[in-house]
């Protein structure tokens, strides 16, 4: 453990006695859950941001969809402005979070999307305009609201955030609560005994596997799609503020991509002309030809490559989706689930 790990282990313990607490209140019914007239599936996860949630959100939204039926997304929208919405049309550029605006971009006006911390509320809002099945991103710790398919995602480079609980650790609740999982998927990972062989401590769910699939590159500020293979013989510079950079400089390189240099920021961080100027000139330091970040980062540019000296570096970013091993299988599990309690 690192010295400030060490440090903050203190404060672990009182946020993991809340965690339990109110864990065993909603098992007991002593906190109630309420739900929707619709199927709520929900993707989540047992440590903080980085295992891959949106783009399964987008897999299990598509899937829906090309089933026919009516989907909606529920999100508590980081940094956003609560909406329920049948479209994108009314949604202002600045109102909604980065995840929000990616997962828009992708699904347009296919999809209903409820935005806010109130998810029952947002979710009754578009139950009531016909949307019968709901997917509920970042859902594991949000018990307010019933579910019919518990999802939780681990990254197979950090499964358990250091084993420890926040702040010292990584973990949002023990790993005694993969009990409440319905499928198990370690993304970012072809097969990991080892960490089956840990959750099977405290799960019995089935365990699928998932990796990151790199679709496009597109250059930031214009309709241009770039050719990959062009821009793998290119030095880049890449920037990004997730939940778990260290795993997409992982993902660029197993792309084939040459990274010269890196900066990372904080999760949805919204870029400053201060950090445009920064990127600039460390990039060019480390004699990189062109910028390159996640598909999220670019919703938090806003813009500010207009304001950069005219000889900047181009910026690009990488639109991905999730490649699912036994795909057919993992839906027949979903799908198994809902039916399971009679919720198709």
């Amino acid at each position: 453990m690192k010295l400030r790990n060490a440090l903050l282990w203190p404060l672990s313990l009182p946020y993991e006695m809340v965690v339990r607490l109110r864990s065993l209140a909603y098992s007991h019914n002593l906190l109630p859950q309420r739900r929707l007239n619709a199927a709520v599936i929900s993707v989540g996860n047992l440590t903080v941001g980085g295992t891959g949630k949106t783009p399964m959100v987008l897999w299990i939204a598509e899937r829906l969809l090309a089933e026919g039926k009516s989907v909606g997304i529920l999100t508590r929208g980081y940094r956003g402005t609560p909406t329920s919405e049948t479209t994108q049309s009314s949604i202002a550029p600045d109102s909604t979070s980065d995840e929000v605006h990616l997962l828009k971009g992708r699904l347009g006006d296919r999809v209903a999307f409820g935005v806010g911390a109130n998810r029952f509320a947002r979710g009754s809002e578009l139950a009531a305009r016909g949307v019968k099945y709901f997917v509920l991103d970042d859902g594991f710790q949000h018990r307010k609201l019933a579910r019919d398919v518990d999802i939780v995602l681990i990254d197979a480079t950090n499964p358990f955030g250091g084993g420890h609980l926040l702040p010292a650790g990584r973990q949002r609740e023990p790993r005694s609560a993969l009990a409440r999982a319905d499928i198990l998927v370690i993304t970012r990972g072809d097969h990991s005994p080892a960490i089956e062989a840990a959750v099977r401590h405290d799960s019995n769910a089935p365990v699928f596997y998932a990796k990151p699939q790199l679709d496009s590159v597109h250059l930031a500020g214009t309709n241009s799609v770039a050719n990959v293979a062009i821009l793998r013989c290119k030095k880049l510079f890449a920037f990004c503020g997730i939940g778990n950079p260290p795993a997409f400089l992982a993902d660029l390189r197993e792309w084939g991509f040459e990274v010269v240099g890196h900066r990372f920021f904080p999760d949805h961080h919204l870029y400053t002309q201060r950090d445009a100027i920064l990127i600039e000139a460390e990039a060019r330091i480390a004699a990189a030809e062109g910028l390159i970040c996640t598909e999220k980062d670019f919703f938090n540019l806003r813009g500010l490559r207009r304001h950069v000296r005219g000889d900047a570096l181009p910026v690009f970013y990488c639109r991905i989706s999730m490649r699912i091993d036994r795909a057919e299988e993992f839906w027949s599990a979903i799908i198994t689930r809902m039916q399971s309690r009679a919720r198709i």
